[in-house]
This record gives structure tokens, C-alpha cells and sequence, in this order.
């Protein structure tokens, strides 16, 4: 479990290094001059939040717990990182206002991306059974 852990932070750190990137070219293409502590504290959030979600997908790991579980508890840890590391950084201005649109934008994206996998296992659950049946007959 340790190993696998270690694994998946490993792989959030790319997915982090990545969104860094895309961020800086972004930056650099519209001439956006930033301090080396602001770059180094968004890309140390980055960072921090890639190392959670890689770690955090080991929830879904977990036979004994339901789907709906799986998803209840990944989806508050995961507002319960993000949301506070947001408002530090300054990710998200400190205000009702830009912390309940941050909060549904939150809600929009996890939606998304689990609508966009739970499509992605609908379909391979269909594909194997397709094979299961086919080495049946």
C-alpha cells in the first residue's frame, strides 16, 4: 500500500508539473510578470494538490465501501484540501461571494470529471462482458 501511495503521489506530481507549465507558457505568451515566491507558492500548491488527488484515488480501492461511499468521502476530503489551500494561496479571494462560486465551481468540475469517468467504466464493463460472451459461445 505504502508503494502504491508513493506511486500515485509520483503521478499527481506530473499532472501537477503539467498544469504548471501550461500555466507559465500561458503567462509568458500573455507577458505576465510574476515574483519567483509567487510562482514557487502556486507551484508548491500545484504540487500539493497533485500529491493529494494521486493519493486520494486510492479510495476507490476499497471493495467493502459502496460507490456512492467511495464518492461521498473522496469528494469531501477533496473540498476540504482544495477549498482551504485555495483561500492560502489565494486562489480564491476571501469572501462569501468568491467562496461560494469557487465552492460550485468545485461541484461543476468534480461532476464533470466523475461523469467522465464513470462513462469511461460503463463502457469498459460492457466491452468485457462483450468478451466474456464471446468465449462463452
Amino acid at each position: 500500500m505504502f508503494f502504491e501511495a508513493m506511486r500515485r503521489s509520483i503521478v499527481g506530481l506530473g499532472f501537477a508539473a503539467i498544469v504548471t507549465f501550461v500555466a507559465l507558457t500561458i503567462m509568458m505568451v500573455i507577458e505576465f510578470e510574476a515574483t519567483v515566491p509567487e510562482v514557487w507558492k502556486n507551484m508548491l500548491g500545484s504540487m500539493l494538490i497533485g500529491v493529494f488527488f494521486g493519493v486520494a484515488s486510492l479510495i476507490f480501492e476499497n471493495e467493502s465501501w459502496s460507490p456512492l461511499k467511495h464518492t461521498v468521502i473522496h469528494f469531501i476530503l477533496s473540498i476540504g484540501i482544495w477549498l482551504p489551500l485555495a483561500l492560502f494561496l489565494g486562489w480564491v479571494p476571501i469572501g462569501v461571494w468568491p467562496i461560494l462560486i469557487a465552492i460550485g465551481m468545485f461541484i461543476v468540475f468534480y461532476s464533470l470529471f466523475w461523469l467522465g469517468a464513470r462513462l469511461y467504466f460503463i463502457k469498459q464493463e460492457k466491452e468485457m462482458n462483450e468478451k466474456i460472451s464471446q468465449h462463452k459461445a
